[in-house]
C-alpha cells in the first residue's frame, strides 16, 4: 500500500481541489526547499531501499524467512562477505522476456483498449474522468480502465492455469529474484526519464517544482503530471499498473507454489490471497476517486513513486504470500475465522469512511450520515491570488471519531495480513510497521498543511475531532 495509493484524510484538501479552487502554491505537493534531515533521508533511501528489499527477499530464499539467517551466517563465520556474491540470482533473459511482456501488456491494456466495465457495471465510474486542478490550473483527463485491466489480465492467467498451459501458474514465484533486478531496471529508468523530461520537455512547466538539490529533485520528483501525449500518464500507470494488477497475480502464485511443494493451498494463503484480492479490487473499483487522493493530488512523479511502485510495492505488500510458500501455515478454524473477520471490518471501516466523506462532498451536506444530519466546521482560507474561499470538514460519523480513521481501517486490514502467518518469524509484521509509520507520518503531514491553510479554523476542527487515529488514545 505505494504510499498506500487509496488513503486520504478528510476532505479538507481535496474538496477543494476537486471543485476547481485553487490552494497556496507554497502547500501544494512536495517542498521547495531541502533541509538536512530531509536530504539526509533522501540519500539513504536512494542508497539502500533496494537493499533492504532484496534483504528480505535473500532472509526468505536462502534462510526460510528469518530476517537474522544472514546477520547469523556471517557472525559464526559459516558465511564470507566474498560468499554473498555467488548466491546471488543473476539477471536471466527468461526474466527480461517475462517482465518486458508483463509492462508492455499493462501499457497496451492501458493506452489501446477504451473502458467498457463503466457500461455495464452500475455504481462504477469508469471511462474519462477529470482529475483535481493542478496549482497551475491544470484539470487533466484521465482514461479510467484499471478495472477492465485487472478482469482481462485475470481471465488470462486462469485460463492459462486451466487449459492452455502457456507457462506455469508458478512462473512469478520461480524467477521471483531476476524478476526483481527487471523491476529495478524499471524502476530506476523511468524515475531518470521523467527528471531529464522535466528540464527538457515537461508538460507544464507551471506544475514543476526545482529545488536545485539533484538527490532530493531525482526521489520526490520535479514534474506533478508528467505525460507523454495526451493520455499516458506517469502517476495514473505507474500507481495502479503494473504493480497493483500484479499484486493478486503474484499471490496466485504463491498459492500455486504451495500446491506444488506440498500438495495443497493452506487456508491461510486462501485467506491472504481473498482480503488482499478485496483490497485491490477496491482499489480499481474506486480508480476514479483516487484521482482525488494525495498520491494525485500533491506527490510529484519522481523515483519515490516510480522505483516504489515498480519495487517496494510488488515485493514487500507481498511478503506474506512469500512466506506461506516457505512456511506453510494451517490456521485452526477459530484463528481463520478471527483473522477474515479483522480483515473485514477494517475493510468495512476503510470504505464507509471514505463514502461517507464522498457523499458529503458530493451532496455538499445535504444528506444523512449515520440516519442524521452531519455536521461539520464551517472553514475559510485564502489562495495565492488574494480570493477568498470556504469549505466544510466533516464531524460526523466516522469522521467524528478521529480525523483520520479511514487510516484506522487500513491499520486493521494490514494487521490482518500479518496474522495469517502465525507468530514463527517477524518477518510478515513488517507490512504492518511499515504501514504504521507511513500513515502515522501522512497525518502529521497532512494537518500541517491543513493548519497552515486554515488557520484558526483548523484549531476549531481538531478540538471538535481531538483524535488522529484511534479515539481515545492517539
Amino acid at each position: 500500500m505505494t504510499d498506500d495509493p487509496k488513503s486520504s484524510g478528510p476532505r479538507k484538501s481535496h474538496k477543494n481541489n476537486s471543485d476547481g479552487e485553487k490552494t497556496d502554491q507554497g502547500q501544494w505537493g512536495r517542498a521547495w526547499e531541502v533541509d538536512c534531515f530531509s536530504l539526509a533521508s533522501v540519500i539513504f533511501l536512494l542508497q539502500f531501499a533496494p537493499l533492504i528489499v532484496y534483504y528480505f527477499v535473500m532472509s526468505c530464499d536462502q534462510h526460510q524467512c528469518a530476517l537474522t539467517g544472514p546477520v547469523t551466517e556471517l557472525y559464526t563465520g559459516t558465511l564470507h562477505l566474498s560468499d554473498i556474491w555467488n548466491r546471488i540470482q543473476p539477471l536471466t533473459w527468461r526474466a527480461v522476456n517475462i517482465y518486458t511482456v508483463w509492462v508492455a501488456w499493462q501499457v497496451f491494456l492501458y493506452m489501446a483498449v477504451p473502458d467498457l466495465c463503466h457500461k455495464f457495471l452500475p455504481g462504477y465510474a469508469g471511462g474519462i474522468q477529470e482529475g483535481a486542478r493542478t496549482p497551475a490550473g491544470v484539470i487533466n483527463q484521465y482514461e479510467i480502465n484499471g478495472l477492465q485491466a485487472w478482469i482481462i489480465t485475470h481471465l488470462l492467467w486462469f485460463a492459462n492455469a486451466y487449459y492452455f498451459h502457456w507457462f506455469s501458474p508458478t512462473i512469478v514465484f520461480d524467477n521471483w529474484i531476476p524478476l526483481f533486478w527487471c523491476a529495478n531496471i524499471l524502476g530506476y529508468a523511468v524515475s531518470t526519464f521523467a527528471m531529464i523530461k522535466a528540464y527538457i520537455f515537461p508538460t507544464d512547466a507551471r506544475d514543476c517544482k526545482f529545488t536545485g538539490n539533484f538527490f532530493y529533485d531525482f526521489m520526490m520528483g520535479i514534474e506533478f503530471n508528467p505525460r507523454i501525449g495526451k493520455w499516458f500518464d506517469f502517476k495514473l500507470f505507474f500507481n495502479g499498473r503494473p504493480g497493483i494488477v500484479a499484486w493478486t497475480i503474484i499471490n496466485l502464485s504463491y498459492a500455486a507454489k504451495q500446491q506444488e511443494l506440498y500438495g495443497q493451498v493452506t487456508n491461510s494463503m486462501i485467506l491472504i490471497n481473498v482480503l488482499q484480492g478485496i483490497y485491490v479490487l477496491d482499489f480499481f473499483w474506486n480508480e476514479a476517486w483516487y484521482l482525488k487522493t494525495i498520491d494525485i493530488c500533491h506527490d510529484h512523479f519522481g523515483w519515490y513513486l516510480g522505483w516504489g511502485d515498480c519495487v517496494w510495492l510488488p515485493y514487500l505488500y507481498t511478503l506474506q504470500g512469500l512466506y506461506l510458500v516457505y512456511n506453510p501455515v494451517q490456521l485452526s478454524p477459530a484463528n481463520a475465522v478471527g483473522v477474515l473477520f479483522l480483515g473485514l471490518l477494517g475493510y468495512y471501516i476503510f470504505r464507509m469512511t471514505n463514502h461517507q466523506k464522498d457523499l458529503f462532498r458530493r451532496t455538499n451536506g445535504h444528506c444523512k450520515i449515520w440516519g442524521r444530519k452531519p455536521e461539520y466546521i464551517e472553514c475559510s482560507y485564502t489562495s495565492a491570488d488574494g480570493q477568498r474561499h470556504y469549505s466544510k470538514l466533516l464531524i460526523s460519523g466516522f469522521w467524528g471519531l478521529a480525523r483520520h480513521f479511514n487510516y484506522t481501517g487500513d491499520l486493521l486490514c494490514s494487521l490482518s495480513y500479518c496474522l495469517t502467518c502465525g507468530f514463527e518469524h517477524i518477518l510478515p509484521y513488517f507490512y504492518i510497521t511499515y504501514m504504521s509509520i507511513l500513515l502515522i507520518h501522512r497525518c502529521v503531514r497532512d494537518e500541517h498543511r491543513c493548519s497552515g491553510k486554515y488557520g484558526k479554523d483548523w484549531k476549531r476542527y481538531t478540538t471538535a475531532v481531538p483524535y488522529r487515529l484511534l479515539p481515545g488514545v492517539f
